[in-house]
C-alpha cells in the first residue's frame, strides 16, 4: 500500500512540474485558446518550454503572467506571430527560426544537385596588369562535362569568346557574367601559360556546357602507403546528413579492409552546413568503432527543460557510440587512433557538424585540426509543431507554422564544451597558391605534402602561402557554401497538456 502511495505522489510531481514547464502554475491548460493568436499561443509556449535563453528574456519568465487573460492579453498585442517571435528572440541568436509553411519540411532534402560544366575556379588579378583578371582550375568535378574535356587543376584561362567569337578579358566589372551567369550555352575558355609574372596565350580553348549534376557521394577516397603505414585519404565535399551516410559507410569498409592506420578527412572543398546529431554519432563510431557503448555527447537544454529530462527520461540526454546504423545496417568502423582533419580555405571555419564530431571524439582519440580555426558553433535546435507534444504528428490542421529554437549545446564525456572553437595543430594558407596547386590525392599537392610531413614528425617543412601575393578575388566553393543551418536533434518531448 505504501509503494502504491508513493507511486501516486510521484506522479502526481510529475504532472505538477510538466504544467509548470509550459508556462508557469498560474496559467489553465485547459484554457480555450482564442482562435485569432493560436499561433502566437503557440510560439510564446513553444519558446517558454525549450528555448536555451528562456531565463534571459522577461516577457518569457514563468512569473510574467499570472493567468491565461494576461497571456491572452499580452499574445493579443502582436498583429502577427512574427512579429512575436522577434520580440522573444535574443538579438545575439541568429539560429532560432520560425517557419511560415512547414510543408517545406515534409519532404526530405534531396542529394546536392546542381547545374555546372564541371569546373571549379578561382580568379586573380594579374600582376602586371591589375585591372585584368586571371582564371585558374582549382579542380575538376569527377563524371561532370569538364571531366571530359582537355582540362585540368592548374591550367589557367585570361578570356572567353563571346557568341559572336571576338575575345573578351575578365575584369572586375565582367568575370561574374561571363564566367558564372553566363546565358550562351557553352563556355567557351582561352586558355593561357602564366609563370607567376608573364601570361601568354597558347592557342588553346576549352568549350564547356552547364548540365544537370549530382554530386558524388564521395569526391576522392584512396589509400596511401606512407613510411611503412597505410593512411586512407578522404576528400569529401558534401553536407554530413543522412543523405550521404550510407556510401561514407561504404568507404570505411574499403579503408577498413585495406587496414588503413590513420584517416585523412580532406574538407577544403566542403561546403559546409549542419547535420542531425545521430548522424554525427554514426560517423564518429565510423572513426573509431573500439568505444561502443561509451557516452559520445551529452545534451544541455535550459535549466527546467534539463531538469525534466533528468528526472524523467535521462537517457534522453545522452548519445553513445554504435555498431549500427539508422537502417540497422552494421557500420564499418576503423578503430583509429588518429584523425586529421582539413579545414582550409578562406575563411572557412568547418561546420556545426565537424565541431560536434571533433568535440565528441577528442576524449577518446587524437583529433588533428589542420588548417583554420573552427568558429565554435555548439548549438542544437529542434522542430517543433503545434501538437500537444510538438510532435508532427496531431499537429493542427488550422495554421502552418512551427518553431526551431535554439534548445540546447552539447559537450562531450569529460563535459567539454565548445563555445571558443577549436585550434589547429597546423595553419595552412588561406588559399592554395594557384602557381603550385600539385595533383590532388598525390604527394605533389602541397597541402597533402604537408600532412604527411606532420604525421611524420617534420613539423618544420612548410609551403610558402602565395608568395608572389595574388589577390584572389573570387572561390567558386565559397560562393556554395550556404549559410550553417546547425545541429539538429530528434527527441521525443513529454506532453504538456497543451
Amino acid at each position: 500500500m505504501l509503494q502504491i502511495m508513493n507511486e501516486l505522489i510521484k506522479k502526481k510531481i510529475i504532472l505538477i512540474f510538466l504544467i509548470s514547464l509550459t508556462f508557469g502554475s498560474c496559467v489553465n491548460n485547459e484554457y480555450a485558446i482564442p482562435e485569432d493568436i493560436e499561433v502566437q499561443d503557440f510560439v510564446w509556449k513553444g519558446f517558454n518550454a525549450y528555448y536555451l535563453y528562456q531565463d534571459e528574456i522577461l516577457d518569457l519568465s514563468d512569473r510574467r503572467f499570472n493567468s491565461n487573460q494576461q497571456l491572452e492579453s499580452y499574445l493579443k498585442g502582436f498583429e502577427t506571430p512574427v512579429n512575436l517571435f522577434n520580440s522573444l528572440v535574443l538579438p545575439t541568436d541568429v539560429r532560432s527560426t520560425l517557419i511560415e509553411d512547414h510543408s517545406i519540411l515534409d519532404f526530405p532534402v534531396p542529394k546536392r544537385s546542381f547545374n555546372t560544366n564541371g569546373m571549379e575556379f578561382g580568379i586573380f588579378k594579374a600582376p602586371t596588369s591589375p585591372d585584368n583578371l586571371i582564371g585558374y582550375v582549382s579542380h575538376i568535378l569527377p563524371l561532370s562535362y569538364a571531366s571530359d574535356q582537355d582540362i585540368s587543376r592548374g591550367e589557367f584561362f585570361y578570356a572567353v569568346l563571346n557568341q559572336d567569337l571576338e575575345s573578351i578579358p575578365f575584369t572586375e566589372e565582367n568575370y561574374e557574367e561571363l564566367l558564372i551567369n553566363y546565358q550562351q550555352d557553352t563556355l567557351k575558355l582561352l586558355m593561357a601559360d602564366f609563370d607567376g609574372n608573364s601570361l601568354v596565350a597558347n592557342n588553346k580553348r576549352v568549350d564547356l556546357v552547364k548540365k544537370p549534376y549530382q554530386y558524388p557521394s564521395i569526391f576522392m577516397n584512396k589509400i596511401l602507403d606512407f613510411n611503412s603505414q597505410k593512411i586512407g585519404y578522404l576528400m569529401y565535399n558534401n553536407d554530413f546528413s543522412k543523405n550521404y551516410i550510407e556510401d561514407l559507410n561504404a568507404t570505411m569498409l574499403d579503408f577498413k579492409n585495406e587496414l588503413v592506420e590513420k584517416l585523412i578527412v580532406d574538407l577544403r572543398y566542403n561546403i559546409g552546413q549542419g547535420s542531425y546529431a545521430e548522424t554525427i554519432a554514426e560517423i564518429a563510431s565510423m572513426l573509431s568503432g573500439q568505444f561502443t557503448g561509451e557516452i559520445l555527447f551529452k545534451e544541455n537544454w535550459n535549466l527546467k527543460a534539463q531538469s525534466w529530462f533528468e528526472q524523467n527520461q535521462p537517457d534522453s540526454l545522452i548519445t553513445k557510440f554504435s555498431s549500427k546504423l539508422f537502417n540497422s545496417q552494421p557500420i564499418n568502423s576503423l578503430n583509429l587512433t588518429d584523425v586529421y582533419i582539413v579545414l582550409n580555405g578562406n575563411n572557412f571555419e568547418g561546420s556545426s557538424a565537424i565541431e560536434l564530431l571533433i568535440n565528441s571524439l577528442q576524449p577518446y582519440i587524437n583529433v588533428h585540426i589542420i588548417g583554420n580555426k573552427t568558429k565554435g558553433d555548439n548549438l542544437g535546435s529542434i522542430t517543433l509543431y503545434d501538437s500537444p507534444d510538438y510532435d508532427f504528428f496531431g499537429k493542427k490542421s488550422s495554421h502552418s507554422f512551427a518553431l526551431q529554437p535554439s534548445t540546447l549545446t552539447f559537450t562531450n564525456l569529460n563535459d567539454e564544451s565548445y563555445e571558443n572553437g577549436f585550434f589547429p595543430v597546423i595553419e595552412l594558407c588561406s588559399e592554395e597558391d594557384p602557381l603550385n596547386l600539385g595533383v590532388l590525392g598525390e604527394i605533389t599537392d602541397p597541402i597533402l605534402n604537408q600532412i604527411l610531413n606532420y604525421i611524420s614528425g617534420n613539423t618544420g617543412i612548410n609551403s610558402p602561402c602565395n608568395p608572389l601575393d595574388f589577390d584572389i578575388i573570387y572561390n567558386s566553393i565559397n560562393s556554395q557554401r550556404p549559410s550553417d543551418n546547425g545541429i539538429f536533434i530528434r527527441q521525443d518531448l513529454p506532453n504538456l497538456g497543451r
